[in-house]
């Protein structure tokens, strides 16, 4: 049988929560941005549950620069769905470049808006299965959606949680929303809705797809290293 093996969740995080913290500093420093783009969105907005949907399926397939490009040029245009719903998909589409798959996206915010204003009064609703239904929208907008914008518990499953949490061994799935259904059952339900920003940032800067700085890991103890086979 085989045995099971404890995750130390509480120092991962605090290991994790520590670099945040020392990157924060040095990104104050030069000026620049110090949260992925949805949560700095999310900040600039006042949680306001539009601007992180939007912002949201802006960011699928994007950089975090241009998500916060677009969402500022588009939501400026568009506050609210009842706007959205008053410009053409072209427009929204121009708004939208250079997003990944921008005209998609314009024409799902297109229904997106309709749908709101005819069903929800104009509101986004705080629920995960209203907001599946909505077109364009997966398991990791509608978690990040609940998360940014209500601060309900959800886990946000993206490339990097899912590659740095299957390379580590803490699961062993073949999907994101595999990972996220494993995720919900071994991590404490206090570190849900955190673990994507930790992550996100720890991909982008150190876990990396390709040849990962594991001499400077600060989770190093907690990595079985599954999968990699060069590193820095």
């Amino acid at each position: 049988m085989k045995q099971k093996i404890e995750i130390k969740w509480d120092a991962i995080h605090k290991a994790l929560d520590q670099w945040r913290k020392g990157l924060h500093r040095e990104r104050e420093n030069a000026g620049a941005e110090k949260e992925p783009a949805v949560t700095t969105v999310a900040e600039h907005y006042s949680r306001d549950a539009w601007a992180v949907l939007v912002s949201t399926i802006l960011s699928l397939r994007t950089k975090d620069d241009v998500t916060l490009e677009t969402s500022k040029r588009l939501l400026e245009k568009a506050p609210g769905p009842q706007e959205l719903a008053a410009l053409r998909e072209d427009t929204i589409a121009r708004l939208a470049y250079p997003a990944g798959f921008y005209r998609t996206k314009a024409a799902s915010l297109k229904k997106i808006a309709a749908i709101l204003l005819e069903q929800y009064n104009g509101e986004v609703p705080a629920d995960m299965d209203a907001l599946l239904a909505l077109p364009g929208v997966g398991r990791k907008t509608a978690n990040l959606v609940l998360i940014e914008a209500f601060d309900l518990p959800g886990i946000c499953v993206d490339v990097h949680v899912h590659r740095i949490s299957n390379r580590c061994g803490w699961v062993s799935t073949k999907t994101p929303e595999e990972t996220e259904m494993t995720l919900r059952t071994i991590l404490p339900k206090k570190y849900w809705k955190g673990i994507n920003a930790l992550l996100v940032l720890y991909g982008q800067n150190l876990c990396r797809p390709v040849s990962p700085y594991c001499s400077r890991c600060v989770i190093k103890p907690h990595c079985k290293r599954i999968g990699v086979e060069r590193s820095r």
